[in-house]
């Protein structure tokens, strides 16, 4: 019944919006899409509150909606949603109130990560948890939505954004991020289409105070998309918690 204002949306929107009616809300129609997707592990919403993105862009414009800001016409410098400060899921507080381990990343900055933290409840027992908390940058920029943007960049938008919200502390002190990539035929197609490399100052990082790891999360073996591979990915983030560990076992 959305008819076109689905449109441009990845498929998951549609599969939730058409779950929702018939399950009763969001969080349910969310446990009802894991079980059909066979989904390991479990999938919970910020918030059940029916929101909307909007972003403030560096040219002055606003422009609404998810779609609308994947494509953004000039640099975004701040993301809000309507309407503000939504309640967080009491199923969300409790999952964060018990990780062993806090990670944001990868996806999509401004549409994916970001609007988790315009929930302030959330912000909040992310700040309370005693877990190690990891931000995974991504491999490539996105066209209109991280144009030109290195792990530095990707790092000042999120305190940029807590910072609207009165936090000037930083929420995620440590980066993953994928070793130097080097040129190949398959980067060259990413560039043909907007998109380059996310590079990493590690070295600044680390002078700033960010505990920085690198590792090649892309896998060992050639593929036709650069993306995060799952196991290497994996086994990069469990390193990182077993430093953690063994730095907190010594203080």
């Amino acid at each position: 019944s959305s008819g076109s204002v689905l449109a441009g949306h990845s498929s998951g929107n549609p599969f939730l919006s058409a779950l929702t009616p018939s399950t009763g809300n969001l969080e349910t129609a969310i446990t009802a899409s894991s079980r059909v997707l066979a989904v390991q592990g479990q999938v919970v919403p910020a918030t059940n509150v029916d929101v909307r993105l909007w972003a403030e862009l560096e040219n002055g414009q606003r422009i609404e909606g998810e779609s609308n800001i994947g494509h953004a016409p000039s640099p975004i410098v701040r993301l809000g949603c309507i309407p503000e400060r939504p309640p967080a899921l009491p199923r969300a507080l409790e999952a964060i109130a018990n990780a062993d381990l806090i990670v944001l990343g990868p996806g999509s900055l401004y549409t994916s990560l970001l609007p988790n933290l315009l929930v302030p409840e959330l912000v909040s027992a992310i700040r309370r948890s005693r877990a190690p908390r990891l931000y995974i940058c991504n491999l490539m920029t996105q066209p209109g939505e991280t144009d030109g943007l290195d792990v530095r960049g990707h790092l000042r938008a999120i305190e940029a954004q807590l910072a609207s919200l009165g936090l000037n502390q930083r929420l995620f002190p440590a980066v993953l991020a994928q070793d130097d990539l080097p040129s190949s035929a398959l980067i060259k197609h990413y560039q043909s289409r907007g998109a380059e490399p996310v590079i990493c100052d590690s070295k600044g990082l680390k002078k700033d105070g960010y505990d920085v790891t690198q590792a090649p999360l892309q896998g060992a073996r050639p593929t036709s998309t650069l993306r995060h591979d799952s196991r290497s990915l994996a086994l990069a983030v469990m390193r990182f918690y077993r430093k953690h560990k063994r730095e907190s076992s010594q203080q």
